[in-house]
């Protein structure tokens, strides 16, 4: 895939943001596009926002868990960009006309005190860089039409990504095992999963750690008071105006969002 390629896909992607309108699969149209080419127009569409006035806050690690890899039918996990303008606060009212095919996961969200860069970073070198542990709703959304994705679209689509919300009361993290962390999502107040920290990796220590060594790799330096999303506790679940969405972690306490 040459250049201008990459550069077209991006802004196709970006452009569905502004109209709406949903594409087919990337990988139908382009059989031959590979993580390489699809991490490639993920930045691209990256340099476009920035070149806009987006500030980069995070990344987020999707597709930790099996319950979301089954869901998405995808084998490994992947990462994407935060953007200033994807965060909203708790108790927000969230426009659903911001998003395309919206659903929400419940995640745990680490916030750096200071930078990450390896190689060979290891648990204890997150855990020791990590101020505090946030409860967060993710709004992941698609661009490709009805979901049919594959691991490539995904990537190229900034992990799927479509909005954050979280709280702003912090938990410390010294004597803090998140992967026994409890987890229950609850739809307009009724339960619809439950999950632990031990869905992601193992443990979201071991997500943020995957996230920080494959940042790594392709130049990208975490800095302090980035936010990592480490992944989806549960399968996510489909929304639209009207829904509140709640997130209850044990420990960490509670997110609201409420979707109009």
């Amino acid at each position: 895939m040459s250049e201008v390629d990459i550069d077209s896909v991006a802004h196709t992607l970006l452009a569905a943001y502004r109209s709406g309108i949903t594409i087919p699969p990337l990988t139908a149209t382009y059989p031959d596009l590979n993580v390489d080419h699809a991490y490639a127009i993920q930045q691209r569409q990256t340099e476009i926002r920035t070149s806009a006035g987006a500030g980069i806050i995070g990344y987020k690690v999707g597709l930790t868990s099996v319950a979301m890899q089954q869901q998405l039918g995808v084998d490994q996990p992947d990462f994407g960009h935060l953007f200033t303008d994807m965060l909203y606060p708790a108790d927000w009212h969230i426009p659903t006309s911001a998003f395309l095919q919206p659903r929400a996961e419940p995640e745990i969200a680490l916030v750096l005190g200071h930078g990450l860069r390896g190689p060979g970073l290891g648990v204890t070198d997150v855990l020791n860089a990590t101020a505090y542990a946030l409860p967060a709703i993710e709004i992941i959304d698609s661009r490709i039409t009805d979901w049919r994705i594959g691991l490539h679209d995904t990537i190229a689509d900034n992990a799927s990504s479509g909005g954050f919300v979280l709280v702003n009361t912090p938990t410390a993290i010294a004597g803090l095992d998140l992967s026994m962390v409890g987890c229950v999502l609850r739809r307009n107040g009724r339960i619809e999963h439950t999950g632990a920290g031990a869905a992601v990796m193992g443990s979201p220590w071991q997500a943020a750690t995957w996230l920080a060594n494959t940042l790594t790799a392709r130049g990208v330096e975490l800095a302090a008071g980035h936010v990592i999303l480490t992944g989806s506790l549960t399968a996510a679940v489909a929304v639209c105006a009207g829904d509140s969405i709640t997130i209850a972690l044990d420990r960490l306490g509670t997110v609201t969002a409420v979707f109009d």
